[in-house]
């Protein structure tokens, strides 16, 4: 059994803890005032660094501390959190992540430059008196404090000196240490902790202060904190039983143990710290956190593949059970297929994750981007619990962001042209997603002016791309902004004008064999659809034959099948459409696509298929049925091959080409277009 590597889940945690303080951040500056999200950005930075320190990421450790006072200062209400200072610690934020990613790199230049910055705009905000000026101190509270850490929390590296000198921190204390607990000689543990405390604490500090403090053991302690009115406890309280030393510093780094008192005295004293064992195993707090377990991608990738193998042999078997007469082998055969599909949904339900985290990403770009454009950006997402196979979502993420900078470079407008076009200041970039017959549709829509057509058009005539009297739809025109080096920017920036981020697109989409749809209004905006299979691992097919070949449509696509005649088949010579409840609807015969060389058979079948209004016939000889069907990539020398989107393994060993509906439909729609204008 391997156990994971300490520093690698340290590493997984900070990243999940960069994107709570990202998040953070970017809700803050709908509302500079909001306590609760500058509360939840301190205590990320300050889990962080204490995290950072304790897996030895001094560096991490050290430049965090300065974004923590920072936010400190801000929480504490002596500065107030303005658009300047939440950039700085986004980008603080990102160089966070490189300490955390590479701790052994040179990192002393970028961390200099950045903590001069954050420094910059806190003192901006002190000389702009940015919070306002206090009449008088804030009032001190006495707050008493009972905790106990759990048995294991010094061999878990949890030092409980180092949470006293935080508490002593905060104003005067007073700390008195519980020893009933601790057993006889013979039976003591060395590495357990029995020891208990009681603090007694004055400060202006509210209650999470002190709360935070135990941030990182809070889940599995004992903790009482309760205000005391300070003039009543002044007034009873006994004599401080221990007081930080104001001379010797080593004494500073361990409290002063007052004699203990009877076990029984003692223990009648502080009855809520220590609970009982029963009592603490239901604590929900300890039941959620194992309700979920963390698992590295790598073996889910693993597990889809043995799957993957499992379904083809369930296939081989269903194939020698059909051609047995053992009625024991059919039922053993019927038991291993159902198991199989249970297992095979579960592990696809396993590998479905939402598009929020893949949307959640731009908040952060569209924040940088209205920053460096000047341009009032609002960002809008619809659809985010829509769930898509994890690979898609991971290979979908460097295609939006060329789509939304290409939207917000080339399609919104600046503040003063919006205005003067009568539209709001802000720009509206919404991405949105949702599912469609085995297929999830993304959208990228903006509001602003729209796509050029004539000048798209006059680029590709000038780049030679097509010819000046060629005659092309909008949507064939559109499309060519997805060529390799096309770009209609004038000038090359940061953001746009190379020509590649649409090629990159176009391609990532190409490979997850998926399409682009374009559609633009003059001066209304632009919108642009990407048509992604929900997954690329396994999927229900439909098994055909063509000739002497198999084929394997995605059942996902087929609406119904219908039977050909030979009588029907010659009637439709010349014209391919099938009328189907008062519509036509052409079709594509695959034997002479495939160029078979075969005689159809008598009866042949038309399966319908569709993607979204849009369908299509396919002609075949045989429907065998149903199949499921573990998706392998084409090979290199077959990947320009449009019709196919992949192959499968079928029982008996040999292979079976799957079928590109989206591919199909557009050709059988391109062929009724042809025909139409033909007469």
């Amino acid at each position: 059994m391997s156990f994971p590597d300490p520093i690698q889940v340290f590493k997984t945690e900070a990243a999940e803890l960069l994107e709570q303080i990202e998040t953070g951040l970017l809700d803050l500056t709908y509302d500079l005032t909001n306590k609760d999200q500058i509360d939840a950005v301190f205590r990320g930075l300050h889990t962080l660094k204490g995290s950072g320190a304790m897996f030895g990421f001094d560096a991490l450790a050290a430049f965090t501390h300065h974004c923590e006072t920072a936010f400190d200062r801000v929480r504490k209400g002596e500065v107030t959190a303005t658009e300047e200072l939440i950039s700085v610690v986004l980008e603080a934020k990102d160089h966070m992540r490189a300490l955390v990613e590479n701790p052994n790199a040179e990192h002393d230049d970028v961390s200099t430059k950045l903590l001069a910055d954050l420094h910059r705009a806190v003192e901006a905000l002190e000389k702009g008196g940015a919070a306002p000026a206090k009449a008088s101190g804030p009032k001190e509270t006495l707050w008493r404090i009972r905790f106990g850490l759990p048995r294991n929390a010094m061999a878990n590296g949890t030092n409980p000196l180092g949470l006293l000198d935080e508490l002593r921190d905060l104003g005067p204390c007073t700390i008195k240490a519980d020893l009933s607990e601790i057993p006889a000689l013979d039976a003591l543990t060395p590495s357990d902790l029995y020891i208990s405390w009681h603090v007694e604490v004055t400060t202006a500090q509210p209650k999470s202060a002190i709360e935070d403090v135990f941030i990182f053991v809070m889940d599995e302690m004992q903790i009482e904190i309760t205000a005391i009115d300070a003039g009543k406890a002044a007034a009873s309280a006994p004599a401080p039983v221990v007081q930080k030393p104001a001379a010797a510093p080593t004494a500073a780094a361990a409290p002063v143990v007052e004699a203990p008192k009877p076990v029984a005295q003692e223990a009648a004293a502080v009855p809520a710290v220590r609970e009982n064992t029963a009592a603490a195993a239901t604590d929900p707090k300890q039941n959620r956190a194992a309700e979920s377990v963390r698992v590295p991608a790598e073996r889910l990738d693993e597990l889809m593949d043995r799957v993957g193998e499992l379904v083809i042999a369930q296939s081989r078997l269903r194939q020698l059970a059909g051609r047995n007469a053992d009625i024991q082998l059919r039922a053993v055969s019927e038991d291993i297929e159902r198991l199989s599909g249970e297992l095979r949904d579960t592990m696809m339900v396993l590998r479905m994750v939402p598009v929020a985290t893949l949307f959640g990403r731009f908040r952060r770009l569209v924040h940088d981007l209205a920053r460096e454009t000047g341009k009032v950006i609002e960002l809008i997402t619809e659809g985010e619990t829509t769930e898509v196979d994890k690979t898609v979502i991971e290979r979908l993420a460097d295609p939006l962001v060329h789509l939304v900078r290409n939207s917000v470079d080339h399609g919104l407008e600046t503040p003063d042209t919006r205005r003067a076009a009568g539209k709001q200041e802000a720009g509206k970039v919404t991405l949105s997603a949702r599912q469609a017959s085995g297929e999830v549709i993304i959208t990228i829509k903006d509001d602003g002016r729209g796509i050029d057509r004539d000048r798209v058009r006059a680029k590709a005539e000038s780049s030679g791309l097509i010819q000046p009297n060629a005659v092309l739809s909008d949507q064939e025109v559109f499309q060519l902004i997805f060529q390799p080096g096309f770009s209609t920017a004038q000038t090359v920036t940061n953001l746009s004008g190379r020509g590649v981020g649409m090629d990159v697109v176009k391609r990532t989409i190409d490979a997850l064999r998926g399409t682009i749809e374009v559609a633009s209004f003059p001066g209304e905006g632009s919108e642009i659809s990407l048509r992604i299979p929900l997954t690329l691992a396994i999927i229900e097919g439909l098994l055909v034959r063509v000739g002497g070949g198999r084929y394997v449509i995605p059942l996902s696509a087929v609406e119904e099948c219908l039977e050909l005649s030979l009588e029907e088949d010659l009637r439709s010579r010349g014209r391919s459409f099938i009328s189907l409840r008062d519509s036509l609807v052409p079709f594509i015969r695959l034997r002479d696509l495939f160029h078979t060389g075969t005689k159809p058979d008598p009866y042949q079948k038309v399966v319908v298929i569709s993607t979204g209004s849009e369908r299509v016939g396919l002609v075949v000889d045989q429907i065998i049925g149903d199949h499921q069907t573990v998706i392998k990539s084409m090979s290199k020398l077959h990947h320009d091959v449009a019709t196919f989107s992949g192959a499968t393994i079928l029982g008996d060993g040999s292979v079976a080409l799957i079928l590109d509906v989206v591919h199909l439909v557009a050709a059988g729609q391109q062929q009724e277009a042809q025909m139409r204008i033909a007469g």
